[in-house]
């Protein structure tokens, strides 16, 4: 028996993980395409969940985790052409601020429009349950949360990998002396890469809503155990992001196993040795416009 619920803790911990990925991945390539830490990451996060939770009153849950991420990253489109691209070539600490100062005026405004009172919506009814495999008993919609954060993360991968915008993507964040002197404007890439980004956390927004509690705060909340993922993974590395995001949801839902209160403190303990052997991170590279 304890290593079947063992077993399922690694599960939730996969499960978290996801969770962490969704938004860590989007904050990573927006660092590393723009050279941006945009601290208004979660506000789009808690975004996504609300508006997910007030669609899903109208047009039912489904309909909302899709339009949810691309309303949201609709309005990413605007925050890159209007904030972002002021401050690509100007002091990081000015970024800082302004994406920090929107992050509290989107938090106060999420207060102004839902109130400060947690929402909740309910798990769809066909996801409700658990599914029983040999001794293990697994959540229905946690499932469908791995198989989600899976699907998109291939997606992302082939878009990156095997596609003429991907790999104009990857010179830029590698040489992008390189992409400029060959003619290519970066602009059109990184509102795309921002409109990607933000519509990830929305879209981990929309799907963690019916499992967690929604609220003001929780895009200030997810944005530090974020900045925990991609530091642990290497700035401007995805697979460094991957495993990051995995890892600590396994060893936060192992932790939980042992001793419920040391879940949070597992994953700086966790940050803490991973950058006293390799500061850079498990898979991070040199960033040649940082040196």
């Amino acid at each position: 028996m304890q290593f079947e619920f063992l077993l399922e803790q690694v599960v939730n911990g996969l499960v978290l993980g996801g969770y962490y990925l969704l938004i860590a991945l989007g904050l990573s390539l927006i660092f590393s395409v723009g050279g941006i830490v945009n601290l208004a990451h979660g506000a789009f996060y808690a975004l996504g969940a609300y508006v997910c939770v007030e669609l899903t009153k109208r047009l039912g849950f489904g309909a909302s985790v899709v339009i949810s991420p691309f309303a949201v990253a609709l309005l990413g489109i605007l925050f890159e052409r209007f904030i972002l691209r002021r401050f690509y070539t100007a002091d990081p600490i000015l970024s800082l601020l302004v994406t920090f100062g929107l992050a509290m005026v989107a938090e106060q405004a999420i207060r102004m429009i839902w109130g400060a009172a947690p929402v909740t919506t309910e798990i769809p009814q066909n996801f409700r349950g658990s599914v029983i495999i040999g001794d293990f008993l697994f959540s229905r919609y946690r499932l469908l949360i791995l198989a989600v954060v899976a699907a998109v993360l291939l997606g992302i991968w082939l878009l990156l990998q095997k596609t003429s915008f991907g790999r104009v993507v990857r010179a830029g964040i590698q040489r992008p002396d390189m992409v400029a002197a060959l003619g290519i404007r970066l602009q059109p890439y990184m509102t795309a890469i921002v409109m990607l980004g933000v519509g990830m956390a929305a879209l981990g927004g929309a799907f963690f809503a019916p499992i967690t509690t929604v609220h003001p705060a929780m895009g200030a909340e997810i944005m530090t155990i974020a900045f925990v993922v991609v530091v642990i993974g290497g700035l401007g590395s995805f697979w460094g992001v991957v495993i990051s995001a995995l890892l600590v949801g396994v060893v936060r839902g192992i932790a939980i196993h042992f001793e419920p209160a040391a879940g949070e403190a597992s994953i700086y303990i966790l940050m803490f040795l991973v950058l006293l052997v390799r500061p850079r991170g498990l898979l991070g590279e040199r960033i040649e416009k940082f040196e």
